[in-house]
């Protein structure tokens, strides 16, 4: 073969290929041109689809002032989703009052006071809760609640959920102390 024939191949193979891609490229936006006429107008109409996706992209939070507007989403929502006929059940009743002493110590305390981790007293080991009692109960309750370091280890306040009341984390250290005793 020469050169001359070489140099055609060539040309022509890059004319084809060129071709093609433009062809695929031209399919393609057919095919979305058709989809964004069919299916997203369907789905603007249909108001079970626009409430879904307006709650798929509602912020996480809202704030309600009292005599404003509710905002957009809120808006759509009410529009797109009329209430219920009848109020839905409660899933499960909300359990009042304090966890106990063992609930918090299962939850918060374990990890560390069953392993000793970070100078801990375990559960159980008396001659390191006598230690500790002996400061007081006061101290006692004022370490776990608020937190304490020291030379003896570290306690992190509320055992690291801040979520518990005083009242629950003192039920946890009146359970341990009972455990240790």
């Amino acid at each position: 073969m020469s050169r001359s024939q070489d140099q055609k191949f060539f040309d022509l193979f890059s004319l084809v290929l060129a071709a093609l891609v433009v062809f695929t490229f031209a399919v393609v936006a057919l095919a979305v041109s058709i989809s964004n006429r069919t299916i997203g107008e369907s789905n603007k109409r249909d108001p079970q689809m626009m409430a879904a996706t307006v709650a798929r992209i509602a912020p996480l939070g809202r704030v309600a002032i009292a005599g404003e507007m509710p905002s957009a989403p809120d808006a759509l929502l009410a529009a797109a989703n009329p209430a219920p006929a009848a109020e839905p059940e409660p899933v499960a009743a909300v359990a009042a009052g304090p966890k106990t002493g063992d609930a918090v110590y299962n939850m918060a305390c374990t990890a560390c006071h069953t392993a000793g981790i970070a100078g801990a007293p375990k559960v159980g080991d008396a001659q390191l809760w006598a230690a500790r009692v002996a400061q007081g109960m006061d101290v006692l309750y004022d370490h776990a609640i608020n937190g304490y370091q020291g030379d003896a280890g570290v306690m992190p306040a509320r055992g690291g959920i801040s979520s518990l009341s005083d009242e629950e984390v003192i039920n946890a250290v009146d359970y341990m102390i009972e455990l240790s005793q």
